[in-house]
C-alpha cells in the first residue's frame, strides 16, 4: 500500500520526538503512570485553565436526560431498561438517584428531569438531529433543524453491502462459517455482557450476524466513540474533495484573530491524532483530579456550544508532544467540517448522509447535535450494527468504494498508524480517531488477542468496530453499557475464534 502521506507528515516528527524524550535513568524508576505525568510534565505550557461553568449535578442530569431520551425515541428501548443499563459515561448510574421526578413526554419526544433543588434538564428529538440536551433553563434550539434522508431505494431491493439482501452465491471452502457462527455466539456470553449486535464480513461479505431480543439489523444502537473514526472519514472526505490537507494549520477562526496565536500553527494532523496540545480536562487523562471540577471532555455533550468552547482552550503542550485521548480534538475536527460544508454553501446537518452515508449503503445512522447544531459525533451517534460494517469496510479496502476513491491514498496507512506523541508515552496504540491493536508498553497488555495490525472504531460500553487486515475480517460488536467490561473480554474471545475460521492473506508488512 502506497505510503507517501503517512511519511511526509510522520518521518520527521517520528525522530525528534524519540529523540528528544527517550526514556531517562530517573523515568526508569517511576511507575509508568507517573512516567507519563512526568513527561507531560516537563513540557507543559505556563497557561491557565478554566473550569466549565455551572453545577456538575446540573451537567449528570442533562446527560442523563439525553441518554434516556435516544435509548427511548432513537433506539426504541424500555424505559425502565434504559434506567438500568443505557449510557453511563454522560449519565453517571450513581448519579441518577439525584432525579426525583422523570417525565417521558411521548407526544413530544422529550425527557424532563427534576433534581432536588427544583432544577429541570430536558433532551428532545428534534427532526433528524436525534435527541438534544437543551442548556440549562432553555426550551428550544439555537438553529433550525434540517432534513436529512438518505437517495437510496428500500434496502430489500439492493444487495449487501449497498441493500439487505445476501447473496446466494457459495463461500470459498476456506471460511468456517460454523465456527464463524459458533465465535458470535461467544461474544453473546454470558448474558450480563449484555451484547446487542454482531455482524462479521469476511472480504466484504457479510459471513455471521446475531442480535438480542428486539434489537434488528436497522435499529440504532449507541455507538459512542466510535463516531471519532466516522468525524475521520467526513474530514478525510473533505481531503480527498481537496478541501483540506493533513499538515496544513486548522483553519479554526478563533485561533487566526491576531497574528501571535501560537494555536495557528496547530495542524490537522495533530488533532487527529488526539495530540493538539489543548488545555482540556478528561477523566480518561493519568492526573484527572475529580476535585477540579467537571471535566471539558464531557461538559461539551451537556448544551453549551461545544465548536466554541473547544476552540478557546489555550494550549497545555506544544501539539504533536503529548497524546491524550479528550474530546476538544474529534470536536475541532467537526468545525472544521462544518466551516467547509456551509462555505460552500451546503446543508451541513445532511452532509454525512450525501457524501458519506449513501455511498456506502447506510441508511440507520444518526449524528446527534449540540443545541447550537454542531455534531456531537465524538460521542453522540447511534448506528445498525450492519452499518458500522460498511465503514469498517471502507478502511479494509483502502477508502475505495464501488471503485470509487473516497479517501485519499494513504490516509487509512495514516489513521491506523501510531501517532509519534503517543509512541514517545510508550502508549502505541492510538493513530488518527482509531485505535491500534498494539501491545501497551505501560501496562503490558493488548486490547484484543489478535494480530498488532489490526486496529478498531471504540465507543464507551463496549462498541466496537475491528479491521482485521490480515484476515480481511470486519468485527462489529454493539451492545448496551452496563456489560461493556464483560462484552470486551466476550469479544476477545470471539476474535480468537474468528481468525481462525478464515485464511491468512499475504499482505505488506510495516
Amino acid at each position: 500500500m502506497a505510503r507517501p502521506l503517512l511519511h511526509t507528515l510522520a518521518c520527521a516528527s517520528l525522530i525528534l520526538t524519540s529523540l528528544a524524550y527517550a526514556p531517562s535513568a530517573e523515568s526508569a524508576e517511576l511507575s509508568p503512570r507517573e512516567a507519563l505525568i512526568a513527561r507531560a510534565a516537563a513540557l507543559e505550557l505556563d497557561t491557565a485553565y478554566e473550569r466549565p461553568p455551572g453545577e456538575a449535578l446540573h451537567h449528570h442530569a442533562a446527560g442523563f436526560a439525553k441518554v434516556l431520551c435516544s435509548a427511548i425515541f432513537v433506539t426504541g428501548l424500555d424505559e425502565e431498561f434504559a434506567v438500568e443499563n443505557i449510557g453511563f459515561f454522560t449519565a453517571p448510574y450513581a448519579q441518577r438517584k439525584n432525579v426525583v421526578e422523570r417525565e417521558i413526554d411521548r407526544a413530544a419526544r422529550a425527557v424532563r428531569l427534576t433534581l432536588h433543588d427544583g432544577t429541570v434538564r430536558t433532551a428532545q428529538v428534534f427532526g433528524d438531529q436525534g435527541c438534544v440536551a437543551l442548556e440549562e433553563g432553555a426550551h428550544s434550539l439555537s438553529f433550525e433543524p434540517s432534513r436529512v434522508s438518505s437517495a437510496l431505494p428500500d434496502p430489500s431491493e439492493q444487495d449487501w453491502p449497498m441493500g439487505d439482501r445476501l447473496p446466494t452465491t457459495p463461500f470459498s471452502s476456506e471460511v468456517d462459517l460454523e465456527a464463524i457462527k459458533a465465535a458470535i455466539d461467544i461474544a453473546f456470553e454470558p448474558p450480563q455482557a449484555l451484547t446487542a449486535a454482531v455482524v462479521v464480513t469476511h472480504q466484504g461479505r457479510l459471513v455471521g450476524e446475531r442480535y438480542r431480543p428486539g434489537i434488528t439489523m436497522h435499529t440504532p444502537l449507541e455507538s459512542w466513540s466510535m463516531g471519532k473514526s466516522l468525524t475521520a472519514t467526513l474530514m478525510g472526505l473533505l481531503i480527498q474533495q481537496g478541501v483540506y490537507q493533513l499538515d496544513q494549520p486548522a483553519p479554526i477562526p478563533e485561533w487566526h484573530e491576531t497574528s501571535d496565536d501560537p494555536r495557528a500553527e496547530i495542524p490537522i494532523s495533530s488533532i487527529l491524532r488526539m495530540s493538539s496540545g489543548l488545555r482540556f480536562r478528561a477523566p480518561q487523562d493519568p492526573d484527572f483530579d475529580p476535585a477540579l471540577g467537571y471535566p471539558d471532555h464531557l461538559y461539551i455533550y451537556t448544551g453549551p456550544n461545544a465548536f466554541a468552547w473547544a476552540a478557546t482552550r489555550p494550549r497545555q503542550w506544544p501539539h504533536n508532544t503529548v497524546g491524550r485521548y479528550r474530546n476538544s480534538d474529534p470536536v475541532l475536527i467537526n468545525y472544521l467540517i462544518r466551516l467547509a460544508v456551509e462555505g460552500r454553501g451546503e446543508d451541513y446537518h445532511s452532509f454525512p448522509q450525501r457524501a458519506l452515508f449513501d455511498k456506502l449503503g447506510i441508511r440507520d445512522l444518526i449524528i446527534e447535535t449540540d443545541p447550537h447544531g454542531n455534531f456531537l459525533s465524538q460521542g453522540y451517534d447511534f448506528g445498525a450494527a450492519r452499518d458500522w460494517a460498511r465503514l469498517g469496510n471502507l478502511y479494509l479496502q483502502d477508502g475505495v468504494w464501488n471503485g470509487e476513491r473516497l479517501l485519499p491514498e494513504g490516509f487509512v496507512d495514516f489513521v491506523s498508524t501510531v501517532a509519534p506523541a503517543w509512541k514517545a508515552d510508550r502508549r502505541p496504540i492510538y493513530g488518527g480517531f482509531f485505535w491500534i491493536n498494539n501491545d501497551d508498553l505501560t501496562t503490558g497488555t493488548r486490547r484484543f488477542p489478535i494480530e498488532t495490525r489490526a486496529f478498531y472504531m471504540a465507543g464507551a460500553g463496549g462498541q466496537y468496530t475491528v479491521i482485521v487486515p490480515d484476515h480481511e475480517l470486519v468485527v462489529v460488536r454493539l451492545g448496551h453499557y452496563r456489560g461493556g467490561g464483560t462484552g470486551l473480554s466476550a469479544l476477545g474471545r470471539a476474535l480468537e475464534r474468528l481468525v481462525k475460521a478464515v485464511p491468512t492473506v499475504a499482505t505488506d508488512p510495516r
